[in-house]
């Protein structure tokens, strides 16, 4: 991945949509590819800014990335596909997306410490990984989070992350986002470049 360029990253990650979108989600009723497509097709529909969409088309992408492999129910122990999927998408997308991508499974934490309510809403399978994930935030982790710049963006991203598991949801493709993906690489390098 160390030879991708600007120009490279988005149909690289589309390859990724083809080749690995059909792969179950976490025991959801909905494929990887569903699920992301999902968030960003919802972000869209709601007006939300590109970087918000393509935060929300790009956000579990560190489960095909990650060396340590796609997340699975029986799982005992976290991957860490957050990390993965940011360190991918740094070198080529604005840090708003990349601390959506980086941040939401601390998203989770910190609304299920923060609105009691959240919880409820959760999945099986969702209520399972934040288990993996530490639990709900104690207060210091809260007080930390809430430091990022980016927090409202961050947790927007997360609640597209819930709602993006409907097995009848209808979307477009990736080939549908990809021009907004280069565009959002574009405006960033070209200010890297300035």
């Amino acid at each position: 991945m160390s030879d991708l360029t600007p120009q490279t990253i988005v149909p690289f990650l589309a390859g990724i949509f083809e080749r690995r979108g059909g792969e179950e989600y976490l025991g959801e009723p909905v494929t990887m590819a569903e699920h992301m497509l999902q968030g960003a097709t919802l972000a869209e529909r709601a007006g939300a800014s590109e970087q918000i969409i393509v935060a929300a088309l790009l956000h579990d992408i560190g489960h095909f990335t990650s060396e340590f492999g796609t997340y699975s129910p029986d799982d005992t122990h976290d991957r860490h596909h957050e990390e993965a999927g940011a360190e991918v998408l740094e070198k080529f997308f604005p840090t708003i997306v990349t601390d959506c991508v980086r941040y939401h499974v601390a998203a989770k934490r910190y609304l299920c410490a923060t609105k009691p309510e959240y919880y409820q809403r959760l999945s099986a399978a969702s209520v399972h990984s934040l288990m993996l994930q530490g639990g709900p935030m104690n207060a210091d982790e809260v007080a930390e989070f809430e430091k990022n710049p980016n927090v409202k963006e961050i947790v927007q991203v997360r609640y597209l992350d819930d709602a993006g598991k409907h097995g009848d949801m209808e979307t477009p493709g990736f080939a549908h986002f990809a021009p907004m993906v280069q565009r959002v690489v574009d405006e960033y390098c070209a200010e890297g470049a300035s």
